[in-house]
């Protein structure tokens, strides 16, 4: 398997979905938040990437949870293991891709639940031990000029809107919130406990936070815990990046 981490607004799923169009693949999301139905601005789904040279790549796990349900790290599991032996057995390459660590490594380092007896043993843990994991690297104020670029894309989309119809379908406030980043500051707004400007501010803040706390989470997967990340600059052109991680395979593979 190659695993494709980094932090947000760095650009890991339009490289991921080259990668698996060059390498006859298939992504599977791993992503906290993108499994929810019609959450789509604010997690940032842009099922548009996932479109190259006009040919859908196809992708896992994302869309697979009712907005408002618990959805969690033993789940993701779960459904990693199913949507990999399915993706295997068609005799395709397996493309893990996202930005939330404990995910990840959830797989990456074959971690054990309590609650983990129905899809254990899985004989697939075994090759995992040889995932590639390769890392997507952005200079701090480039990432930060990304993200406020497009978090006001995402509201020109219609990110409020997208709010207000999962509020209007049912999904409690204290639920969006609990979401956190966009869906608990643009739920604020909404509520009107945080006029828009404000809302703005404050959510610009929160994702440089978050994209710091996600770098940092990565370090200490390798630093702390022994997990060889190849980093590649993310700035390099989408056929450098495949040159790259194609070559990391090889040598992986040799």
């Amino acid at each position: 398997m190659i695993t494709i981490l980094g932090p947000t607004a760095c650009g890991k799923t339009k490289f991921a979905a080259h990668l698996a169009a060059r390498l006859n693949g298939e992504i599977i999301s791993a992503d906290s938040r993108q499994v929810y139905r019609g959450m789509d601005i604010g997690t940032g789904k842009d099922l548009a990437d996932y479109i190259v040279d006009g040919k859908p790549i196809p992708y896992h796990l994302i869309d697979i949870a009712e907005p408002g349900e618990r959805y969690n790290v033993f789940r993701f599991q779960r459904d990693f293991l199913h949507a990999y032996e399915s993706i295997v057995e068609r005799g395709k390459q397996p493309i893990l891709c996202g930005g939330t660590g404990l995910y990840i490594e959830s797989i990456v380092r074959h971690y054990q639940f309590e609650q983990g007896e129905d899809i254990e043993p899985s004989p697939y843990w075994s090759e995992l031990e040889g995932s590639l994991i390769v890392g997507l690297k952005i200079d701090r104020e480039l990432r930060r000029q990304r993200i406020s670029e497009r978090l006001r894309q995402r509201l020109d989309e219609g990110m409020v809107d997208e709010i207000r119809h999962l509020l209007s379908n049912g999904v409690s406030s204290e639920r969006l919130i609990r979401y956190g980043l966009e869906y608990k500051y643009l739920t604020l707004h909404v509520i009107e406990k945080l006029s828009y400007d404000e809302m703005v501010r404050l959510l610009e803040i929160a994702i440089h936070q978050f994209a710091k706390r996600q770098m940092t989470y990565f370090r200490g997967m390798e630093e702390r815990r022994g997990v060889k990340i190849h980093w590649i600059d993310a700035t390099l052109s989408t056929e450098e990046k495949i040159e790259i991680c194609t070559g990391l395979l090889s040598s992986a593979t040799a």
